[in-house]
């Protein structure tokens, strides 16, 4: 059985301007990976309601899982929980269990919750929400769709209460070889490699470095015996630096 598929829709201006460096998917590409989940696409999107509408009902039918960052602030053009909702073709209002959640993190640091605030406990109807420790306010899941902040460590604070909760799959094996010849000094090789085990991705990454000029060849796949087959049939065509 093939492992869940995933997607993740980065929204924000910001990100797109290059005023913010996205990391939220650097983080969660690696926490799919540990729990055999395949993430398949990415995509970034602006603050309009149309394309988070449009990209979320492209993405969704296609993949187990999507999770979205950004855009579930106070202010006026964090617009994604309004995005989602619309997208389901469902309402969205204030929730009391989000509102009580946020109450007692502002208790606790002795804040008050402004009307602001209180935007970020307008949840869509049928969601289930995502804890959110480090600043009160959650995120939540409808359908497939899986609504976090694009803060990075409120954002890997929400995704570690979500994940363990999600189905897993088999966590790839990945093993890398440094060959000190270019790529396209080995690429028939390799592609004679990929055919040969089609079950796994096998991707070449070229360096310099100290003026040395070579491919890092990764090999990466579920089955641990058989990268570990792969790897002995590159080692056996390149060499190993290692011996």
């Amino acid at each position: 059985m093939p492992n869940p598929s995933a997607a993740m829709l980065v929204i924000g201006d910001e990100i797109l301007s290059g005023r913010t460096q996205d990391t939220n998917t650097h983080h969660l590409a690696g926490e799919l990976t540990a729990r055999g989940i395949d993430l398949k696409e990415v995509r970034v999107v602006p603050d309009d309601h149309a394309t988070i509408v449009a990209a979320l009902n492209d993405l969704r039918p296609r993949f187990d899982q999507v999770f979205t960052s950004g855009g579930i602030g106070p202010t006026h053009d964090d617009i994604t929980a309004d995005a989602v909702a619309a997208a389901f073709g469902v309402g969205i209002a204030e929730r009391e269990d989000a509102r009580e959640a946020m109450r007692a993190f502002y208790e606790t640091i002795g804040g008050t919750l402004t009307p602001a605030r209180l935007r970020m406990a307008r949840i869509p109807d049928g969601a289930t929400l995502i804890d959110n420790p480090v600043s009160g306010a959650p995120g939540f899941s409808i359908g497939n769709v899986h609504v976090m902040a694009g803060v990075p460590s409120v954002f890997k604070a929400m995704a570690a209460g979500l994940l363990p909760r999600l189905e897993r799959g088999a966590p790839l094996v990945s093993r890398s070889l440094r060959v000190e010849r270019g790529e396209s000094e080995i690429a028939e090789q390799l592609a004679a490699l990929a055919g040969e085990f089609p079950d796994l991705s096998i991707g070449s990454y070229p360096f310099r470095h100290e003026g040395i000029l070579g491919t890092n060849i990764v090999v990466r796949g579920p089955d641990a015996d058989r990268v570990e087959t792969a790897m002995a049939r590159l080692r056996a065509l390149f060499g190993d630096p290692a011996a």
